[in-house]
């Protein structure tokens, strides 16, 4: 009977696990992050899940002659949000694991987030 005890607190440990993550996940979901490039002149928002909640321009960034710089000012200020949140969600991994760092063994939990 020990290895259906073994099953079961497995199955309880796994069911914490998930509605950890859960609250987590809808905790990172009420954060964001910005991130800027072009000395300031692009500013995104991304929320804790990383989806783009926002783009400010400061009026002189846009030059109708060089669409490609707005571009590349966009892509980098979203990437620049991009990374501060998945600083944010390796914390919230860190602190579900109990303030293990997952990520140095080999564990990536993002798929539960």
């Amino acid at each position: 009977m020990s290895g259906m005890g073994n099953i079961f607190d497995l199955m309880k440990n796994a069911k914490e696990m998930m509605e950890k993550a859960k609250t987590a996940q809808a905790d990172l979901a009420k954060q964001s992050c910005e991130g800027s490039a072009g000395a300031g002149m692009v500013t995104a928002t991304v929320n804790g899940l990383g989806e783009l909640i926002g783009l400010k321009y400061e009026p002189g960034v846009i030059d109708p002659n060089d669409p490609d710089m707005l571009a590349d000012l966009t892509i980098a200020a979203v990437a620049d949000a991009r990374k501060k949140v998945g600083a944010l969600r390796a914390d919230a991994m860190r602190e579900m694991a109990g303030g293990v760092d997952l990520s140095s063994l080999g564990i990536d939990l993002g798929g539960m987030m």
